[in-house]
């Protein structure tokens, strides 16, 4: 399994306003943090924020801040949110085109082992990240 980029850059995005409390922080200083593009953190941010993660500000003065509180925001949650429509497998697509769908079992493991590997993304916090995690404040602190 492979995380995609979008889901990496979604937890670095969140880390970084974590690391950063009661602060608007700018798109510009969590793409130059994380060593990424502005415009591909932009997108990521955006659906941050209609998933309720992040709350954006507009205008000058604006950026985004967490949308809820780090204890809320579940690792699990957040990989659901930006991983779903990406499947683990070719005969887990709803149109797939493999001729052994019907009887085979390894789909059924697989399942299972995604169902697993969710329950333990699930117990992992945001707030599990970054509280006390002094190596990361100093790479994700705002100026």
């Amino acid at each position: 399994m492979r995380v995609t980029i979008r889901t990496s850059l979604a937890l670095r995005a969140l880390m970084y306003c974590a690391v950063n409390p009661g602060r608007i922080v700018r798109k510009h200083d969590i793409a130059e943090a994380c060593n990424v593009s502005e415009n591909h953190l932009a997108q990521v941010v955006h659906a941050l924020g209609q998933k309720g993660f992040l709350a954006t500000q507009r205008g000058r003065a604006g950026g985004v801040t967490l949308g809820r509180p780090m204890e809320a925001i579940t690792v699990g949650a957040v990989f659901r949110a930006l991983e779903a429509e990406v499947p683990l497998t070719e005969c887990q697509a709803a149109e797939t085109s493999c001729p052994l769908r019907g009887a085979c079992r390894l789909r059924c493991v697989l399942v299972e082992a995604l169902d697993a590997f969710y329950a333990r993304l699930d117990q992992v916090t945001l707030a599990d990240l970054v509280a006390g995690n002094a190596p990361l404040e100093s790479l994700l602190r705002a100026a």
